[in-house]
């Protein structure tokens, strides 16, 4: 009986390895599998074809070297991975700016199973949902990844989150309506006062939370950011200040 060759042992012994490894490493999603197979098929599918809602980042993705973040908030309020101390580690100095309505393709939907998160580099955001993506813009050639918060368990709440940085529509009709100076403010992620509220959006991103006051009939709104860095304040819906590190940014 001829003996077993040293690569088809090292196969064998492979095999339960990487099984066992898998199996010491909790699934990161909670989604079940048809609505993960579901949503991966209609959004590379009929839904592939999409535009920035917000003008995005494109920076490294920390240590994955093969792939690139897209992101609405620059590298130092990105809060994806810690270090051993519990401090986010920025993912790396912003290599391009790509403006609201950049054409925009989902290529890969990819949730954090046992056995995504084993393959995934260590230093990089493993336990997330990556949605793989091609940017009219981005270098071609790219890997470019959009983060999703974890523990998204129904299609409608990862619809939901994505659509805060991708839409299915072209924001054209809603950038031909602001003035030049504003529509130049949203392509370069900069704010002007007497913004709109939807072009502080498109050019800041999202906020993580709004804090409403009233005075008597004027309606005032404060934006905070994640880790409170930058901030915006809104009055009756326009912009009227603007910090970032206790700095006003306004022109």
């Amino acid at each position: 009986m001829p003996r077993p060759s040293f690569r088809s042992l090292s196969s064998l012994l492979l095999v339960p390895l990487l099984a066992a490894l898998c199996a010491g490493c909790a699934s990161a999603t909670r989604m079940s599998p048809e609505d993960r197979a579901s949503l991966d098929r209609t959004l590379t599918g009929p839904d592939a074809e999409q535009y920035l809602r917000v003008s995005a980042y494109l920076t490294p993705f920390f240590g994955d070297a093969s792939k690139r973040l897209l992101t609405p908030y620059p590298p130092e309020d990105v809060r994806l991975v810690d270090d051993t101390q519990g401090k986010p580690i920025n993912p790396g100095p912003i290599q391009a700016t790509l403006p609201a309505g950049s054409r925009v393709r989902i290529t890969k939907v990819e949730f954090p199973t046992a056995w995504v998160v084993t393959e995934r580099v260590l230093y990089s955001p493993r336990t997330w949902p990556w949605v793989y993506v091609t940017v009219e813009g981005a270098p071609a050639g790219e890997q470019v990844v959009l983060v999703l918060p974890p523990n998204l368990d129904r299609p409608d709440a990862f619809r939901a989150e994505l659509e805060n940085t991708l839409s299915p529509h072209s924001p054209k009709v809603q950038l031909d309506g602001f003035s030049a100076a504003v529509k130049e403010a949203v392509r370069t992620k900069k704010l002007v006062a007497d913004m709109p509220a939807d072009a502080v959006r498109m050019a800041w991103g999202p906020p993580e939370s709004i804090r409403r006051t009233l005075e008597g009939t004027a309606k005032n709104e404060e934006w905070r950011y994640t880790g409170e860095r930058r901030k915006a304040f809104l009055t009756d819906g326009r912009l009227v200040r603007a910090e970032e590190a206790g700095k006003s940014v306004l022109p």
